[in-house]
């Protein structure tokens, strides 16, 4: 079937093929280099890897192949070969007919894809009208029988839904679905699963591989998450600072790396076996904080709204009862709706529950009794900086608040206080000048641990802080995050879907799903026997480290 798609080109002609291809933006200083000599070949039916951290260029490579590049964008003369032809000197309408038709692209976050005004079915439908010249009716039907084929229970209604209407693995499929359905030359997959959790991502990795093996469509697949890489490539190459270090068979890259930065990637991946977590607390350790019998009701309605226009309610979080014990660090894992950040908000006092939450000897039944006491000693880490970062802001400003706020120390000390917190989550003392938009995303999620131990908190709560962080920048969270605890006793509560992060650094683990805590356990009976089925299934989820996987 690949080779059908070659559009005449001889069989040994590569689908893609990438020859000393460099790339620079112009800024108003110096120009940034962002390819540097690339060679790269895509076979028929081959998938080829492509890993590097945020700032690698791979995502460059990606748009330069698919000829979307800004107007600053400054090119060698290498090439950019389509099973034989170039590119490089299509014309624009060429290369708008190209797009979709020969080359599909699957993007990271599927909302940014869709059209969150039209239904799902037409904008499938309009992929198969355009570039396969189908009918309506002819283009409905096919674009149920796509949205079949990658596992979608009911494709007739999911074409009838709009964007919202459907969950990020559902639009997703859609977004896959509408790839594969004019059987192109190449797919480039840009990080297609990062912004799902971890069951979710799994099943995509199983439809890329199934899709895959139906059609022997050849494609590009870019991540920085060397395990899912491990998956899905038969080969692999290895890009830094715009550069490719390494490339070969999967398997070999893996297991047996050449370059120190493969090496180095590698080595960052969470291995489950490595604790890198503080030492026990002691078992009659007191219960620093505890929920009991929580629940979460979203869309709750007044009495008058109930009989004038009922809408309908669900739980963000039944009845769930936690615990977190002084210096201890708990793990709460779950896939996107289990009802982990709910807990977290109850928790730190952003969201209002039925039930009891007690911190230390006082006991809280509802969010206004959540006093300034409680929001100094209960501190939040959110996943995203850049949306808790005052962007108007320098942090100095951003850490200062907290002192001020809670009277940490006397004015006069403050600047001497930021200088230290920075030094804590390593950063330079300097950066107290810069603004946000300055820093790196692993850089302003530093700043963000900071602040939240600027108040000198009893219990931090980290909400998937590192869920959108390269692998190399999420090790060095994870482990500043453990050196922090271990350094001030500070308990705390670690939200995320990574259970192979979360069991180099929990002391116990707590599971839940559709807002119900499923399990609870400590980390040495994580493989236990009485352990829950959804559990096990989130650890089948989980990708072996890449050298054992390829």
């Amino acid at each position: 079937m690949a080779g059908g798609n070659a559009r005449g080109a001889g069989a040994d002609t590569p689908v893609l093929e990438v020859s000393r291809y460099s790339l620079s933006y112009a800024t108003p200083s110096v120009p940034v280099h962002a390819l540097k000599n690339i060679d790269l070949r895509v076979t028929h039916g081959q998938t080829h890897g492509l890993v590097g951290e945020s700032g690698s260029g791979k995502s460059s490579l990606a748009w330069a192949i698919l000829r979307y590049l800004p107007e600053n964008a400054i090119e060698n003369d290498g090439r950019l070969l389509l099973s034989g032809e170039n590119l490089r000197n299509r014309t624009h309408p060429q290369i708008l007919e190209i797009r979709g038709r020969r080359i599909s692209m699957v993007f990271q976050d599927p909302s940014t894809s869709l059209n969150p005004a039209m239904r799902l079915g037409e904008q499938l439908s309009e992929v198969l009208i355009r570039h396969r010249g189908l009918t309506l009716q002819e283009a409905l039907e096919e674009s149920e029988a796509a949205l079949a084929r990658t596992g979608i229970a009911k494709p007739g209604d999911m074409l009838r839904r709009y964007p919202h209407e459907a969950s990020g693995g559902e639009k997703q499929r859609v977004v896959i679905a509408t790839a594969f359905a004019c059987n192109p030359e190449l797919i480039v997959f840009d990080e297609p699963t990062t912004a799902l959790d971890i069951i979710t991502a799994q099943q995509i990795l199983e439809l890329f591989n199934q899709l895959q093996d139906e059609t022997s469509i050849s494609a590009l697949y870019i991540s920085h998450d060397l395990g899912l890489v491990s998956r899905v490539a038969d080969v692999v190459s290895v890009i830094n600072s715009g550069e490719i270090v390494e490339s070969g068979p999967c398997a070999e890259v893996f297991r047996t790396p050449r370059n120190d930065y493969t090496k180095a990637l590698l080595d960052a991946v969470p291995n489950p076996k490595q604790w890198l977590g503080v030492s026990e607390p002691p078992s009659e350790a007191p219960a620093l904080m505890s929920a009991k019998g929580v629940t979460v009701e979203y869309g709750r309605q007044s009495l008058l709204g109930q009989l004038l226009a009922p809408k309908p309610t669900h739980l963000g979080a039944q009845k769930v009862s936690i615990e977190v014990r002084k210096g201890e660090l708990v793990g709460l894992v779950g896939e996107s709706g289990s009802g982990k950040s709910t807990m977290g908000k109850v928790l730190s006092g952003l969201q209002d529950f039925d039930g009891i939450v007690r911190f230390g000897d006082r006991d809280f039944a509802r969010l206004a009794e959540i006093d300034r006491a409680y929001r100094r000693a209960v501190q939040i880490v959110f996943q995203h900086p850049d949306a808790s970062l005052n962007p108007r802001q320098r942090v100095r400003e951003i850490l200062s608040r907290p002192l001020k706020l809670y009277d940490i120390v006397p004015r006069e000390q403050r600047a001497e206080r930021i200088a230290k917190l920075l030094e804590q989550v390593r950063l330079p003392r300097e950066f107290a000048d810069r603004l946000p938009h300055q820093l790196s995303g692993g850089e302003k999620q530093r700043v963000a641990i900071a602040r939240a131990f600027a108040a000198e908190p009893e219990l931090v709560i980290c909400d998937e802080i590192t869920a959108s962080l390269d692998v190399s920048v999420q090790a060095s969270v994870a482990e500043l995050l453990v050196s922090l605890q271990r350094q001030t006793g500070t308990a705390c509560l670690f939200i995320t879907h990574d259970l192979n992060l979360v069991r180099q650094l929990a002391h116990r683990i707590c599971v839940m799903q559709h807002g119900k805590l499923m399990d609870a356990f400590h980390r040495d009976d994580v493989e236990g026997p009485d352990r829950n089925p959804y559990t096990r299934a989130l650890l089948k989820a989980v990708p072996p480290p890449a050298s054992q996987a390829a």
